[in-house]
């Protein structure tokens, strides 16, 4: 039933972004089989996930043919004098790999093995899946809202100190080698998720199943229900609202006005302004947020390596949202409720719900709710009193990280007493 949603949701798409003359993600992913990958280092953490099923002996035969691959695809790609001038000139040989596998799956296996290795298969062209679907609900945000709500969010801001525009100034001031690092931890953020599930599904090939909850799950989930979203509030970002004439985003002509980040934008009463068919009205709330606040979340329970890196995405992809100019201070709030939120969800589902998980859920959504319809309607009453409206944003989104920190303590099984050991007895004389 998963996949048939899964495929049904691809097709839909699919017919979506053929109504706008361009390929939707069924075709750019059939693309990749052949032409060079948008993203090499995504398939081949596909490839990695979809690994988990093997033996260690069929990973090392399976990366070698997937590098094999793509050593091939280059000689032909250089004796043919075509140029990669667009993604990465390596990937391919991982797309054939999973596919392959498929393939091998319902020719070579049966029974629990078959299902088992088809698992494998789909967890990997999931991910993959959920690159090309997120593009094409991107393209579909574009061409359907023309109208963007910018305004509302940057007055709304104010309450939080305009921390995109604070972020920006730093970011510039860092230098280069800062900006590089950031873009850098931005861009691979499914690969940092790859590695915290690998850890999580490190025991998958040994007991030939997989456990009932990981990041993967919580990852695919916020990118199939945050665009949703995107729809019923369109942003562009300060970049691209306030700041195209500086840094080139190809808007100059549609922007509010050329203030990001030197200049705070003015107090003013909002209302929607038209923007290009072009731009992705991907701001609320910030998926990369929430998508690093459930890799934090799940890199919890890994060795201290694996937590400081998941503390690192999140302080880092932080800032790369508020400093390149991508986000709002309030999308990163809403992000964070978002991710707590379907996190508690899938979590309840998995147990069974319980009282504390149907609270837990319910608040967040009333504070996501909250968040979204306070900066809409609300914006200029909260930048006139920020000292109050900015304590109770933080708060309420503490309130929800505070609730599920609490409920998942609940939820985690404790520790058998140790048994106790009878003392010393003395003998009659």
């Amino acid at each position: 039933m998963a996949g048939a949603a899964t495929l049904g949701f691809l097709i839909a798409l699919e017919i979506a972004a053929r109504r706008y003359g361009l390929p939707g993600p069924i075709t750019n992913q059939a693309k990749e089989v052949i032409f060079a990958p948008k993203s090499g280092p995504l398939l081949y953490a596909s490839m990695a996930l979809m690994m988990v099923v093997l033996t260690w002996r069929q990973r090392f035969v399976a990366a070698a043919v997937a590098i094999g691959v793509d050593v091939v695809f280059a000689l032909v790609r250089w004796a043919a004098g075509a140029r990669v001038t667009d993604g990465h000139s390596f990937g391919n040989g991982a797309l054939w790999v999973i596919l392959g596998c498929a393939v091998l799956a319902l020719t070579r296996r049966t029974g629990r093995e078959r299902v088992l290795l088809l698992k494998g298969v789909g967890l990997g062209l999931l991910l993959v899946a959920g690159r090309k679907t997120g593009d094409a609900w991107l393209l579909i945000t574009s061409k359907t809202r023309p109208a963007v709500l910018d305004q509302y969010v940057a007055t709304a801001d104010h309450a939080l100190g305009d921390p995109s525009w604070l972020a920006g100034r730093i970011v510039r001031a860092a230098g280069p080698v800062g900006a590089h690092v950031l873009d850098w931890v931005y861009v691979q953020l499914a690969v940092a998720a790859v590695v915290v599930a690998l850890y999580q599904l490190r025991n998958v090939a040994v007991d030939r199943r997989f456990p009932r909850h990981h990041l993967v799950r919580t990852f695919l989930v916020i990118g199939l229900v945050g665009p949703g979203i995107y729809m019923i509030y369109p942003v562009v970002g300060p970049v691209f609202a306030y700041g195209t004439g500086a840094f080139g985003t190809g808007g100059e002509q549609w922007a509010v006005a050329n203030l990001w980040p030197d200049t705070l934008p003015p107090l003013v009463t909002p209302h929607p302004v038209m923007y290009d068919g072009i731009t992705p009205r991907n701001c609320m709330p910030s998926l990369h947020t929430a998508w690093a606040t459930a890799i934090f979340i799940h890199s919890r329970k890994g060795p201290r390596i694996l937590r400081y890196a998941g503390t690192f995405w999140l302080v880092a992809t932080l800032g790369a949202t508020l400093g390149f100019g991508y986000h709002y201070g309030i999308d990163l709030l809403a992000g964070v409720v978002f991710a707590v939120t379907i996190e508690a969800a899938l979590r309840s589902l998995d147990r069974g719900w319980d009282r504390a998980g149907i609270q837990l859920v319910a608040h967040g959504t009333a504070v996501f709710a909250a968040l979204l319809s306070a900066a809409r309607f609300l914006p200029v009453l909260m930048a006139q009193h920020p000292w109050v409206s900015g304590p109770l944003l933080i708060l309420a989104t503490a309130s929800v990280v505070h609730g599920y920190v609490r409920t998942a303590r609940r939820w985690e099984p404790k520790a058998a007493a140790p048994a106790q050991q009878p003392g010393p007895q003395l003998e009659p004389a």
